[in-house]
């Protein structure tokens, strides 16, 4: 099966002549209109209109307007611009399939959500912090504030590719895992509650990880309510969508001291204004979206890409398919 694939992506050289030697037998057609930012969609492109596939960016109309495309990958865990009923009802009729790529970035942003915890927890940004003013030999305050990860709560708001990896990773702490979302089939290792039990849960947990895309349903969900149901001194982790948390609820749990801290990966807007009071707020960690790192990431993206090919043209199972 010769298929023409469309691509978008702009990749490091090893990685672009991984793709190359990896699509040989198909007709591989690179878009002179590059998206270098998976959270914004590509530029339209005519060259689209004669794709079987498309990996990438692309925009989404342009991929309901061409009934040839039989397949979608985007280069992203998020697929905001295509979680919509239209999109996804119209490939499911058609029998075309969607993936994304959650599995490239699920190891990298659950070691980055434990590395906070651990962080946090053992005072470790505390005490570069006073290597780096005062010198001073804090011994008391550090080491009795630290906390042991074991044996606590934690919360998973949204439970794909990413929270199935850090409740690998947490298991050996033998902390309570809970998750809301929407399909509630049981878990192992992780209690699955409906969204009606999130208030009481919320009340239990040591800490809240905010992992929800960004559509209708979840803008706006972490609020003014569901913050003021957080157990006292608990601590909230994004790195989900900026979309999904009410800034300035958040900063008013901050500032009162109900949350023990916050620690911030994804914001709206990008990037995050410089006079921005998450900057400042007491107990407030930010990174620049910065959880899905890692330096392979183009090769990781295009392996993924490549074994979906495979799957695709050999009727296997593909990785992260949505429809």
């Amino acid at each position: 099966m010769s298929l023409t694939i469309w691509c978008n992506a702009l990749f490091n050289p090893a990685a672009t002549e991984m793709l190359v030697a990896g699509t040989r037998g198909h007709k591989l057609v690179v878009s002179t209109r590059a998206s270098t930012n998976v959270l914004q969609a590509g530029a339209p492109d005519p060259a689209l209109a004669e794709a079987d596939v498309a990996f990438g960016q692309p925009v989404a109309a342009e991929c309901l307007r061409n009934t040839r495309i039989r397949w979608v990958e985007v280069n992203s865990a998020g697929y905001t611009r295509f979680d919509t009923p239209e999109f996804l009802e119209t490939f499911r009729a058609r029998g075309a399939v969607f993936t994304n790529a959650s599995q490239v970035f699920a190891d990298s942003c659950a070691q980055h959500v434990l590395a906070m915890m651990l962080a946090l927890g053992r005072n470790l940004i505390a005490s570069h912090r006073d290597q780096l003013t005062d010198h001073g030999w804090h011994y008391a305050e550090r080491r009795y504030a630290c906390r042991l990860l074991t044996g606590q709560t934690v919360l998973l708001l949204g439970y794909g590719a990413i929270g199935r990896r850090l409740a690998e990773l947490l298991a050996p702490f033998g902390v309570t895992i809970y998750a809301v979302r929407r399909q509630t089939r049981s878990e192992k290792g992780v209690r699955i509650i409906p969204e009606e039990k999130l208030s009481s849960v919320l009340g239990e947990a040591d800490h809240v990880v905010n992992i929800l895309p960004d559509n209708a349903a979840t803008r706006g969900y972490v609020n003014a309510r569901r913050l003021a149901c957080i157990k006292p001194g608990a601590r909230f982790y994004n790195i989900g969508r900026g979309t999904t948390v009410d800034d300035q609820a958040l900063l008013a749990a901050l500032n009162s001291g109900r949350l023990g801290a916050a620690y911030l990966d994804v914001f709206e807007p990008e990037p995050l204004d410089p006079a921005h009071p998450f900057w400042t707020a007491p107990n407030c960690y930010v990174t620049c979206h910065t959880a899905g790192g890692r330096s392979d990431q183009d090769e990781a993206l295009v392996k993924h890409f490549l074994h979906n090919l495979t799957a695709f043209t050999s009727g296997g199972t593909m990785i992260d398919r949505v429809v």
